[in-house]
């Protein structure tokens, strides 16, 4: 952080007169300063006790397999979704039965494995019907050990009416693959002794006869296997040994891809494991890189030690921080490991930061009083950052989203670690490394050492054997090429007008690039994604966009109250809702067991039209149609008091617009009515990501505006660390539209993270440009620069270095972690050192104020 000068504090001009705003900071400096004293005084109480501290809460890390929370639905769906609700409802009053196992009617997804069998050429031939018997003969017959005993698929099947769910087209060509030719397969129904068989389950791209409803051929066929809900270890087992079992099955004519209900769950699980090795890799390039920017060719001065200390510190922090949580009980998202990459940036920064402070103190003054004035200056800055990021972050604990509470948590404590451990344990480390210097002592071999040497000895001895110089002028340490370079050649360039010009120009195209992309940003978190790139779930899901992607949800239509179906005038009402749904361009068709049974009544000559006809002959048509029984509630003396009917839905409008659609559709009608699908519990994210991340960011906008007013001398200056903010956001929600990344609960995240980055560069420079002691503006950012270009863009070379290992991950999670903080990090140091820097000098009323 800049060194602020020791002249009049900053004033503001008002219509009241001159009022002082720093009174916050000056005391923060005051304290600051006594602090950093006492640590100089006293390291090794700082460097000891955050080691005792982090080991002892890092023992939580032996709880984490136990607080390990991956489940999907609960992490990555709304918690209060209305969905959820709804699915409550179905469940209570529509319990199921076991004996007569429906899909259609499943509250849930349900415990099933699937393949998809595809075939480049028609697959509905003798060879490749064969193939897909064949396999069907393997998953059936398959033996599965379980305690002692084995089973096969009849023993955990769901039944109906005492027999294993089977396959449609299966059942049509009695598995014999000569029949095929003997029968004509409708599509999308196939109708066959009194039964409407809905073929689009189980065939896929399929071809007609030209104005007919005949199958010509078909390229896939898709297989169901349905299981029991009694024992689910058992019923696990089934699975895993199904995915065994098909993973291993070769054929010429056939492609087999498959899933199980559990598939999901199981491959994101893995997740974690996929980022262990780029943990390793990531520190080894931070820490090879914060020591080769820290180095100095003065082999006292050299700042090797503390670069290393920065980052042990920052492994301390995310040690103590999930620690501390884990032995509190708190969940543990696989979100959260992406948590050690962020909170290295941030401990970066204030590292980079803290060094570019220590270094324009005076070499002669003694240890304390040199970390008394590097905490002066740098300790302000570092605190209005390490408090934005904090709040930025844990202000989405707030998020109707399992996933963003636990890293938002997670994070935001770690953060406040980070801040901790940097002015205590690296504070400490700074002033042993100061002892060294000031016994200008060698930073490996700690031997004392000249401070130069005769000339007639060789250069490779000098180069390794002299180091301690400073500026005899200004009794500070040399400056370092790079910041020499911002000094003398950035700076001057930047505040010329020419560039200033160039400056808005190029503002103006980012603006404008990040404001399309907002507006073309998709919302909503592809289940796919959860998975890694090369899980075989990936090509099943392929296959099933591919060949199965016309028809779309089954969707169950509640009616929630009791009602008169058999009054005339009351069954209009409910025949125009029906009506009002297949009005809709992406429903259809209706199953119900009303317009079944009113359809039943006028082929038999029954009069229906009072409750006890009524009644008395629906028990006479559910006997006939016995799967109709789940779909109506009964009371206790035999009266309706809800019941349900069914709509097909089609993939032509994206599933949000369809399940609002059905929503209000079902909510303008007359009678009561609830919609439901198990796929609503995930599609409830896109009624609430959009609302709740502008909601979230606004507030946190507000807050940061809030501190920076507090701590940062000059209100004006406070709304441009604001503007930066907001500016930021824009790009990034914009850029990463333009990227292929969604706005999800993950990319959520990272947007909430973004607020906290994008403070830390204008943060730093609106800090030092503000307190510089220059009257012109120009010399004010030249200064600023000056002083904190290196560091700043340090810190943010040191950020995207620890991420770029994650742009190979075969996981999307973290591919687009690193794609967010890449963007959050380009943006926010253009704006700290391009952007801010031109804007701070152009506007005149700043300029005066400050």
């Amino acid at each position: 952080m800049e060194p602020v000068s020791h002249t009049t504090p900053t004033h503001v001009f008002t219509a009241m007169g001159r009022i002082r705003t720093d009174y916050v900071e000056r005391l923060l400096r005051i304290c600051f300063e006594m602090m950093g004293h006492f640590i100089g005084s006293h390291p090794w109480w700082f460097l000891i006790i955050p080691l005792i501290l982090s080991a002892s809460l890092g023992s939580g890390f032996f709880l984490l397999e136990d607080r390990m929370s991956n489940d999907i639905e609960e992490q990555f769906t709304p918690v209060d979704g209305q969905a959820k609700l709804e699915r409550k409802y179905i469940q209570e009053t529509f319990p199921g039965n076991d004996s007569m196992f429906s899909r259609l009617r499943l509250s849930t997804d349900g415990n099933y494995a699937t393949l998809i069998a595809s075939s480049d050429r028609n697959i509905l031939t003798v060879e490749s019907l064969q193939d897909i018997l064949d396999l069907d003969f393997k998953v059936r017959n398959m033996v599965v050990q379980f305690n002692n005993q084995s089973f096969q698929y009849v023993d955990v099947c769901a039944e109906v009416m005492g027999s294993c769910t089977s396959n449609y087209i299966l059942d049509i060509i009695e598995y014999s693959t000569n029949n095929i030719d003997t029968i004509n397969l409708t599509f999308p129904w196939y109708y066959s002794n009194f039964r409407s068989i809905p073929l689009y389950l189980s065939l896929g791209s399929v071809k007609l006869y030209e104005e007919s409803s005949v199958v010509e051929s078909a390229k896939a066929i898709q297989l169901h296997y349905y299981l029991d809900r009694d024992n689910k270890t058992k019923t696990d087992l089934w699975l895993e040994c199904f995915i065994k079992l098909v993973s291993n099955i070769s054929s010429t004519s056939i492609q087999v891809s498959y899933s199980t209900s559990m598939s999901m769950q199981w491959e994101f699980k893995k997740s974690p494991a996929s980022v262990i090795y780029s943990f390793s890799i990531t520190y080894a390039i931070t820490i090879t890189f914060s020591i080769v920017s820290c180095w100095r060719l003065d082999n006292v001065r050299t700042k090797v030690w503390v670069a290393s200390c920065g980052v042990l510190s920052t492994g301390l922090a995310v040690l103590s921080g999930f620690g501390a949580l884990l032995l509190l009980d708190q969940p543990f998202v696989m979100t959260v490991a992406s948590c050690p990459f962020m909170i290295l940036g941030i401990g970066l920064d204030d590292m980079f930061i803290m060094i570019s402070c220590w270094q324009r103190t005076r070499v002669l003054d003694s240890v304390p009083a040199r970390l008394a004035d590097t905490y002066k200056d740098a300790a302000v800055s570092i605190s209005i950052t390490s408090l934005t990021n904090a709040l930025a972050i844990l202000l989405g604990c707030c998020s109707p989203f399992g996933s963003v509470r636990s890293f938002c948590l997670y994070a935001g404590i770690s953060i406040c670690f980070c801040y901790l451990y940097s002015i205590t344990f690296l504070g400490a480390c700074m002033a042993l490394n100061g002892q060294r210097e000031a016994e200008n002592k060698h930073w490996f071999t700690c031997a004392k050492i000249p401070e130069d040497l005769p000339s007639r000895n060789s250069k490779v001895l000098s180069i390794c054997c002299v180091g301690g110089s400073y500026d005899r002028m200004t009794e500070k340490e040399e400056t370092d090429p790079v910041s020499y370079m911002f000094e003398r050649f950035y700076g001057p360039m930047l505040t010329h007008k020419l560039m200033k010009a160039c400056v808005f120009v190029i503002y103006a195209g980012y603006l404008a690039v990040g404001i399309y992309g907002c507006f073309i940003l998709k919302e909503g978190l592809d289940i796919r994604n959860l998975a890694l790139d090369d899980s075989y779930i990936i090509d099943y899901y392929n296959n099933q966009r591919q060949h199965f992607s016309e028809y779309s949800c089954n969707v169950m239509v509640a009616v929630k109250q009791p009602f008169p179906y058999w009054d005339e005038d009351e069954q209009k009402h409910l025949l125009s809702c029906i009506s009002n749904f297949e009005s809709l361009n992406f429903v259809n068709g209706t199953l119900a067991w009303f317009l079944s049974f009113l359809q039943y009544a006028n082929t038999s000559n029954l009069d229906i039209s009072s409750q006890e006809a009524f009644q008395t002959y629906l028990r006479h048509f559910l006997e006939l149609k016995s799967m109709f029984k789940q779909d109506i509630n009964f009371t206790v003396d035999n009266k309706i008091q809800a019941s349900r009917f069914f709509i097909q839905t089609l993939n032509k409008v994206p599933t949000k617009d369809m399940m609002i659609g059905l929503r209000k559709t079902a909510e303008e009608c007359p009678v009561e009515l609830l919609v439901y699908h198990p796929a609503f519990i995930y599609f409830d994210q896109y009624t609430v990501i959009m609302d709740n991340t502008i909601q979230t960011i606004l507030v946190a906008v507000i807050v940061m505006l809030v501190v920076s007013l507090i701590l940062i001398p000059n209100p004006l200056c406070s709304l441009w660390v604001a503007f930066a903010i907001c500016s930021v956001i824009v790009g990034v929600t914009g850029f990463m539209a333009l990227w292929g990344v969604n706005l999800d609960s993950i990319s959520m995240i990272n947007l909430l993270m973004c607020i906290g980055f994008s403070v830390d560069f204008s943060a730093h420079i609106s800090y030092s440009f503000v307190s510089s002691s220059q009257s012109d503006v120009n010399k004010k950012a030249m200064n600023a620069l000056a002083h904190l270009g290196y560091p700043i863009l340090q810190g943010a070379l040191s950020t995207i270095l620890g991420v770029a290992v994650l742009s190979m991950s075969g996981s999307y999670i973290f591919r687009t972690f690193f794609k967010i903080v890449f963007l959050v990090i380009t943006f926010g140091l253009l704006h700290g050192l391009v952007f801010i820097p031109v804007f701070l000098t152009l506007f005149g009323s700043c300029g005066k104020w400050c």
